[in-house]
């Protein structure tokens, strides 16, 4: 998270590339930021786009003490959507959801192309959604021993311990809800780490990789549907990411680390934040449906990118779901090359 009044201190991975004069490609091949003692990123454990507070690296590479920061739980600490989630209590996908809610959707702050929400702001959503009992919020006597933002950690820790344990085991040990809290968190650390071993061994299935952690049966499914959107997102992220590179070395776009997201029936999107200088505030990527254009720079993809109107500021650009960089650059030079919505691009999702 980024802590509170730290805003400005904040770098991407092309911030500390170019504070090092080295290319982000080379950046990302030696992976400086690895080395023993470099601060840790601020980012969130889960987060795809890697973020660092400047002070505490300006003093690693002076060679000074790395600077503590303060302690997190302020009001104004920025959240992205993982652990906006955790402090909700719901699933990144859910929260997906809730952040188009008009108490949230007014706060959010984009912070090198990821959206981060303050925790205030977090706070009150959870206390006023519906469904929480009078006083909104968790029911009387339901409060969890355990802080959301450290719940996934602590589950896996668990199955550090126990591959095999139990809901119950697990919702007794943390102190939390069984339904939907516990089930949800060990689904979700069991099926990154299912994805994880996948993409180490690609020749196992998810069922196969469950077993090989130990998992018992009866979680199989469900953290393998969580591995296979995981292992999804991971497999699309590359092409946009080139798509992203290209886009930075024309100066269409600012170098960002791009976060592939999962929409509500399962499909991918992703969106890229063009330069101030551009025609268009974004572009956004539907794996059913290809590019288009944005009208909103804060909030590119919206609820669904397939649902987007044609009309002035929305143009569906190059030829397939997955044009080549400069196939996507000319078409965004050249205002004859938009397109309306395809229906989509089936031979390319089959």
């Amino acid at each position: 998270m980024i802590r509170a009044g730290r805003l400005k201190r904040v770098q991407t991975m092309a911030d500390l590339a170019a504070r090092l004069g080295m290319p982000l490609g080379t950046f990302r091949n030696k992976k400086p930021h690895t080395q023993k003692g470099h601060p840790a990123p601020i980012s969130s454990k889960d987060a795809r786009a890697l973020l660092w507070d400047s002070e505490q690296t300006d003093a690693f590479y002076a060679g000074e003490p790395v600077p503590a920061l303060g302690e997190a739980n302020d009001d104004e600490d920025l959240l992205d959507r993982h652990e906006a989630a955790a402090e909700v209590g719901v699933e990144p996908v859910t929260w997906n959801k809730y952040k188009s809610d008009p108490q949230v959707v007014e706060h959010v702050v984009m912070v090198g192309g990821t959206e981060h929400w303050p925790r205030r702001v977090v706070r009150q959503f959870k206390e006023n959604r519906p469904g929480y009992g009078a006083g909104g919020g968790r029911r009387v006597g339901s409060g969890d021993m355990v802080p959301r933002d450290q719940l996934l950690p602590r589950i896996a820790e668990l199955l550090d311990d126990n591959p095999a344990i139990t809901l119950t085991e697990a919702a007794d040990e943390l102190g939390v809800a069984k339904f939907p809290t516990a089930q949800a968190g060990l689904a979700q650390v069991r099926g990154r780490r299912i994805a994880d071993l996948i993409e180490a061994d690609p020749d196992l299935t998810p069922l196969q990789a469950a077993e090989r952690l130990g998992y018992p049966r009866v979680t199989h499914r469900g953290a393998a549907v969580v591995a296979e959107a995981e292992l999804r997102a991971c497999r699309a992220r590359p092409y946009v990411q080139q798509v992203a590179d290209a886009l930075a070395q024309a100066d269409v776009a600012r170098q960002a680390e791009v976060e592939v997201r999962q929409l509500a029936g399962g499909y991918l999107a992703s969106a890229i934040i063009l330069g101030s200088d551009q025609r268009v505030p974004a572009l956004v990527w539907d794996e059913r449906y290809g590019w288009r254009t944005a009208t909103n720079r804060r909030h590119p993809i919206g609820k669904d990118t397939g649902a987007a109107p044609e009309g002035e500021g929305i143009r569906y650009l190059g030829s397939s779901a997955q044009p080549k960089p400069a196939e996507l650059l000319e078409a965004l030079t050249d205002s004859r090359r938009g397109s309306k919505r395809p229906k989509a691009f089936p031979e390319e999702n089959a």
